[in-house]
Parts: C-alpha cells; sequence; structure tokens
C-alpha cells in the first residue's frame, strides 16, 4: 500500500515531500525508499536529494517550471512507497566502553540508576536503525535505545569529541565520523572508520541500514585500529 505523503514548497529552491509527522521505522522506511528512487529517476532540474526521519528535500533549479516536477515527484514516490523493506544484515560495530573511550558512561549509569555495565547491555541489546545523516559527513542518527538510558544532550557541549565516539542523545545514538564539537553523552568509542572519502561509497551507514553494537576490550581496539588506520 502507498504511503500517505504531501509535496509542499519550501521556498523557491526546495520541494519536500512529507510523510506522516511522526518518528516511526515504517515512515522513515518510505522517506528512505523515496529519496532512493529519486535519486535514481535522475529527474532534470533536481540538484540534490536529501532523506530525513520522515521527510525528503529536493532542491531544484529555481528558474524551472515546478508543476510538471511535482507530478513526476508524486508519480515516483507513490510507487517506490508501496514496498520498502530492508533485508540486508545489521553492520556490525566494535566499542570499547566507558573509560577515556567513554567518559560520560558514569553520567549515564547514574542517569538510569543502574551500574555501568547494565548500561553496556542496554546499548547493545538492540538493533538500531539509520533514520538520516546529518550534522556532518557520514553522522548517522540511529533510533531507539533503551528509554532508561536515553539521557539529554550535555548542558554544555564539548569543544572537541574524538573520531569513532559513540554517543547518547535523548532516544537517538550515534557515532562521531571525525573529530568535532559535540554535545551527546559520549559512552564508547569505535576503531572503525564511520566515513571514509579515498573509498567510492565514502559512507559505512546510510539511511535505512540496520546497525548493532558489540563490546570489546582496549587490547582489541588497539589492534582493529592499527588494522584500520
Amino acid at each position: 500500500m502507498t504511503a500517505p505523503f504531501r509535496i509542499v514548497d519550501a521556498g523557491d529552491a526546495v520541494l519536500i515531500v512529507a510523510f506522516e509527522p511522526v518518528w516511526d521505522e515504517a515512515v522513515n522506511a518510505h522517506a528512505v525508499a523515496a529519496a532512493a528512487a529519486l535519486r535514481q529517476a535522475s529527474l532534470p532540474g533536481v540538484r540534490d536529494i536529501v532523506p530525513t526521519y520522515r521527510s525528503v528535500g529536493i532542491h531544484v533549479e529555481p528558474l524551472q517550471t515546478l508543476q510538471p516536477l511535482r507530478d513526476a515527484i508524486s508519480r515516483i514516490v507513490a510507487a517506490a512507497t508501496a514496498m520498502t523493506t530492508e533485508s540486508r544484515p545489521p553492520i556490525e560495530i566494535p566499542v570499547c566502553y566507558g573509560g577515556v573511550f567513554g567518559p560520560d558512561l558514569r553520567d549515564v549509569a547514574a542517569f538510569a540508576r543502574e551500574d555501568e555495565a547494565a548500561v553496556i547491555e542496554r546499548h547493545v541489546a538492540r538493533t538500531y536503525r539509520v533514520g538520516m545523516l546529518g550534522f556532518m559527513p557520514g553522522f548517522a542518527y540511529m533510533t531507539e535505545v533503551d528509554a532508561r538510558i536515553a539521557m539529554p544532550r550535555r548542558a554544555v557541549p564539548r569543544t572537541r569529541v574524538p573520531v569513532g565516539s559513540v554517543g547518547v542523545a535523548g532516544a537517538q545514538t550515534g557515532i562521531y565520523p571525525f573529530e568535532s564539537p559535540g554535545g551527546w553523552q559520549l559512552v564508547g568509542r569505535t576503531p572503525v572508520r564511520i566515513c571514509d572519502f579515498s573509498k567510492p561509497d565514502p559512507f559505512l551507514l546510510s539511511p535505512g541500514r540496520l546497525v548493532r553494537f558489540h563490546p570489546i576490550d582496549e587490547d582489541s581496539f588497539a589492534q582493529l585500529a592499527e588494522e584500520t588506520a
């Protein structure tokens, strides 16, 4: 069944395909499928296509007639959302939790009223879905973490978050592909390269992909980091 959607203007050079205004895996799957189909269609006048949790931003040439483009977009989206499934297995991400790798793990444990081991167990127990990329190239917003550990962002962001840091911010979890400022609660770090611009497809994670984390110790972290350097 085709998902309900509408096409709305966002200025003179952006159209938005808006699905239901909720966070839901099925809604996100429709947005991801619609974006993929629109990219494949290569419609004239379309500059860029950006999927989000529940919508798709379509950047267009501002001097073209939009109604024929709207009609084409509507047909493509309707067909794409009639069947949306993710059949690929989850991507496994190794994480060294706590200590210098996860300096906020203790605070998340206090928030959850549990010990650090329980927080780690809760974080690795779930299969997460990449809802969208944003903030920086390759940063994947993934949901949903266990409500017990869904600690809000830090009141004062850090000016430097190490590359590979795994954080929690409310119901979301994510991995910093590069060193940057950031306000997520850091619970661990992965040696896996999340973004590598030397590759034809630089992003390890993409909207719609499933992800699972598994804990490793510091020796394993050092070994994997050397292998992926």
